[in-house]
């Protein structure tokens, strides 16, 4: 009998720490507003530069590099930043203000050689197509590296209809 009520013990027991678990992670995955969010959603906490942000995901936060594309560098050590790289930070700046939900898709690789996570950016609000939408208007050049090459044709096709039309930093840095 005592071993029985020992049992019960340590799986009510058991069963109340798993509860606490679930609420946990349900109460984490909630946006300001209290609505939960889907795995693949995250809020923009910083744009770093054109191609790099940082969101809060899954309760934690995370450094993510934009797939595909390449904007001029920001930060340069000992020099003034690339041509065009003020203006491409603006711009994803513009895109994805602070608060913005984003949901991301990711390709073969997960992460870079400095841990952040590789994705395909789309504003949730309106679906826009992040990384296209910062390479159509000329704030980027298309960046391959294998396997992440879902988007390689789409991206030389709009980085190559900006360059023909001198847009962004095609116009203003000569190519």
């Amino acid at each position: 009998m005592r071993s029985r009520l020992t049992t019960t013990r340590a799986l009510v027991g058991a069963l109340v720490l798993v509860a606490v678990a679930v609420a946990f992670v349900v109460w984490a995955r909630r946006d300001d507003a209290g609505a939960e969010l889907p795995a693949d959603v995250g809020v923009v906490e910083y744009v770093v530069d054109g191609d790099t942000i940082d969101i809060a995901i899954g309760g934690r936060e995370e450094r993510v590099r934009l797939i595909g594309i390449n904007t001029p560098e920001t930060h340069v050590d000992n020099g003034p930043p690339e041509c065009y790289g003020p203006e491409a930070a603006a711009f994803t700046r513009s895109l994805l203000p602070e608060g913005t939900e984003v949901r991301l898709t990711r390709d073969a690789v997960g992460r870079d050689d400095y841990g952040r996570l590789l994705a395909y950016v789309y504003r949730r609000d309106d679906d826009l197509f992040v990384n296209d939408a910062i390479i159509a208007t000329g704030y980027a050049r298309p960046l391959t590296i294998a396997p992440n090459d879902a988007y390689r044709t789409q991206f030389v096709a709009a980085a190559t209809a900006a360059e023909a039309s001198d847009l962004g930093l095609w116009g203003a840095c000569g190519g």
